[in-house]
């Protein structure tokens, strides 16, 4: 394959494990507020704090929505070639790869791609050159003769 390919492949990866990992994480939100739903009455009389375990699956499925960010970064990065896509997929890779078995798999490809001899030639262009150096003499840069200094006109009298 050619590196627009794995390119284009990775993109897509990108989407596909931001999309699932959100969806897995609305998926748990829900199945959280279920079960607390569901909880019995202890007979004592102090039902469970119904309250927090709402906070907490809210903030369960923003941290899940917020995790899959990078990799929808990354995905726009790398499908529209963009030059920050390298640095773009790096992140989302080290975010994803703590989601396993599918974003372990995303990061090792992403990986393997932007660090390898094709990613290389896509994303690492030669650096601009510089201009060259100033010569060690400045004094005989400089070697034109004088021109004779001219005093300035002076301004249009307005009164």
């Amino acid at each position: 394959m050619t590196a627009e390919e794995h390119n284009k492949y990775l993109g897509y990866a990108h989407i596909a494990y931001a999309v699932f990992h959100s969806v897995m994480g609305v998926f748990m939100s829900f199945l959280m507020l279920a079960m607390v739903g569901t909880l019995p009455d202890t007979g004592r009389g102090n039902p469970p704090p119904s309250g927090f375990f709402v906070l907490i699956g809210l903030f369960v499925l923003l941290f899940t929505v917020a995790w899959s960010i990078p990799s929808m970064i990354a995905a726009y990065a790398l499908l529209k070639k963009k030059r920050w896509a390298k640095v773009a997929g790096v992140v989302a890779g080290v975010f994803a790869a703590t989601q396993m078995p599918v974003g372990t798999a995303v990061c090792v490809y992403t990986f393997w791609f932007l660090f390898g001899e094709k990613g290389k030639q896509l994303y690492e262009q030669p650096a601009h050159e510089l201009p060259p150096a100033p010569p060690a003499d400045w004094a005989s840069v400089n070697q034109q003769p004088e021109q004779m200094s001219r005093s300035p006109l002076a301004p249009p009298d307005w009164r």
